[in-house]
């Protein structure tokens, strides 16, 4: 079953990447620190990136590491849901983009939209269904990749997969790490699908979000479409640069209903 909302409480989502649960330039492990810190922002859906399924070096290394993959333990007990795409599969193991959620996902899909085999890239895609609305929200998770034309190609595969899936005017959530320093999501990905960016207040301009200590660059977003945002804010500095090199963004959503 799915938790219910309280009475005026909009639907609270964040996005982060949490570098395989590990700090700054690898430098200790933290994913315990980082399921405290998740827990904190009292948020309905969540989507990471950068997500260890599976790392046999990690578990005989680390006493403390988690014995379930990283997006059951960072569940566990608050977000009844989970679903995850494994992108980069290795001998030793695997990781890629996690959906964690206090409602019910009744579909969920992962696709690989890899350019080459040294940066593999997929969109986890799953349908939730929130109590009091009456159509499933069409939930996006997304890794972009680090050159300009990985990134618009990506893009144009995740429109033409919700130009297909979501029909329009359902309500779509589309987040992530976009690596998209030059801002061209907007022209490329959110006027096609008819969707806005949670921090860009009309200014054309996502927030900073990356390095975490002291953010310069916006490389993570919220797109949405269906809602208006009531609250958005970046979680950065301490102490959440010393979980991850990218800040966490959360959002309170309003559904038009």
């Amino acid at each position: 079953m799915g938790a219910a909302r309280g009475a005026g409480r909009g639907l609270r989502v964040c996005t982060y990447n949490i570098h395989k649960g590990f700090s700054q330039f690898n430098r200790r492990m933290v994913v315990h620190e980082l399921r405290e810190r998740l827990r904190s922002l009292d948020v309905d859906l969540v989507f990471l990136q950068e997500v260890q399924g599976l790392h046999l070096g990690h578990a005989t290394r680390h006493a403390d590491w988690p014995g379930a993959p990283q997006h059951e333990f960072l569940a566990e007990d608050v977000w009844q849901q989970t679903a995850y795409g494994g992108n980069a599969i290795y001998d030793h193991g695997h990781h890629g983009n996690a959906i964690l959620s206090r409602f019910p996902i009744t579909y969920s899909t992962n696709t690989d939209v890899s350019d080459h085999r040294f940066e593999r890239r997929g969109l986890l895609h799953c349908e939730v269904q929130v109590p009091d609305l009456p159509t499933p929200i069409h939930c996006v998770c997304a890794h972009l990749g680090l050159t300009s034309g990985s990134r618009r190609r990506q893009m144009e595969v995740i429109a033409d997969r919700m130009e297909q899936l979501a029909p329009a005017g359902a309500p779509l959530i589309i987040c992530g790490d976009f690596n998209d320093w030059r801002n061209r999501a907007d022209n490329l990905l959110a006027r096609r699908l008819g969707m806005r960016e949670a921090f860009d207040k009309g200014r054309g301009r996502p927030a900073r979000t990356f390095p975490s200590t002291v953010p310069v660059l916006r490389l993570d977003r919220i797109y949405v479409r269906g809602f208006g945002v009531r609250h958005a804010q970046v979680h950065c500095g301490l102490p959440w640069s010393q979980i991850s090199d990218h800040s966490a963004l959360t959002a309170e959503l309003e559904p038009r209903v």
